[in-house]
């Protein structure tokens, strides 16, 4: 069980964006052809069975400083399919936990996805949804990006809905792309008011890899959202979830409704906010000491885990069924 003070439960949830998650097998559906063994990345089953092993131990230890176990929901950017969560979830490391996942396929053109990853014995899911999100091009044509996971269910009988994200990339420049992440942003706002107009004052986690910081205006806008932002702490100069060029950018974020931080008599309540980066996801020697241990630098195999660290969540909770 994770750490306990008195009825209270402390539990760790977390986001992790683990760079290309891919299979081996090639999919005509999709942009995959690099992940294969004939393709450009040489991508074969030792690499992705070394990777598995990687992300299963790394995922293990998210939080479990602060909570004594692993996280209870992690949710996921950048895999493929089911067939690769599986795998995860059946790792050495992960194995004994009961994970279960909740995944829809989008129609992303590379096939990369988001996903969720819950511990079956914490998370009760009472509802999942995939909302879509495309782009009309200048010539009329459709364009699709990652679909937003919504999952709704109970922790210890208390509810909470959460927003699984990855945002479109600023591989075109920053201000160029910015206008489809700011409409990202606006589809996140309107699942909000849709759960409010149910519940208005409904517990929600917006997490994922936004391809923008804590300031930038797309989050902004979510924040407007009466929800509260924990990661503007933790994004500085020489601390952040990835970098670019050099500099460091805190692209991967969790954010809560504002319910989450009132402390006297609440149930269900937001701790603290950290940045996974600890040695074991880190270079450890050469200019990018520090830095996200890659898998891939460029079409370089490099054998490390993510692009981008974790980041995570504490909480605590009252169970619904405890009096003291």
């Amino acid at each position: 069980m994770p750490e306990t003070t008195a009825s209270w439960i402390k539990f760790t949830i977390a986001f992790y964006n683990v760079e290309n998650l891919f299979d081996t097998i090639n999919d005509p559906k999709t942009h995959d052809d690099d992940f294969t063994k004939e393709g450009r990345l040489r991508w074969d089953k030792n690499k992705f069975d070394k990777k598995i092993r990687n992300l299963g131990a790394i995922i293990k230890k998210i939080g479990s400083e602060q909570t004594n176990q692993p996280p209870i929901i992690i949710g996921l950017a950048e895999i493929e399919n089911a067939s690769v969560l599986e795998a995860l979830i059946s790792s050495k490391s992960l194995k004994q936990y009961n994970y279960g996942f909740v995944h829809f396929d989008s129609k992303d053109e590379r096939g990369i996805d988001t996903a969720l990853l819950y511990r079956k014995e914490f998370l009760k899911i009472e509802s999942k949804k995939a909302h879509p999100v495309e782009f009309i091009e200048e010539d009329g044509e459709k364009d699709f990006t990652r679909d937003i996971l919504q999952v709704s269910g109970e922790i210890a009988g208390q509810r909470v809905n959460i927003l699984v994200n990855h945002w479109p990339s600023r591989r075109a420049g920053a201000e160029l792309t910015e206008p489809s992440r700011l409409k990202v942003s606006k589809i996140n706002k309107q699942i909000i008011s849709e759960i409010r107009s149910k519940n208005n004052d409904a517990k929600i986690i917006i997490m994922g890899d936004f391809n923008d910081d804590p300031f930038s205006k797309s989050i902004q806008e979510l924040v407007s959202e009466n929800l509260y932002n924990p990661m503007e702490l933790l994004h500085t100069r020489d601390h952040g979830s990835l970098t670019h060029k050099g500099n460091w950018n805190l692209f991967d974020q969790i954010l809560v409704s504002q319910n989450f931080i009132q402390q006297y008599g609440n149930a269900f309540r937001f701790d603290t906010a950290e940045i996974f980066n600890l040695k074991s996801v880190q270079v450890f020697e050469g200019p990018y000491k520090g830095h996200p241990f890659r898998t891939y630098a460029g079409p370089k195999y490099l054998g490390g885990i993510s692009d981008h660290f974790p980041v995570f969540l504490t909480f605590t909770i009252k169970p619904l069924n405890v009096d003291n």
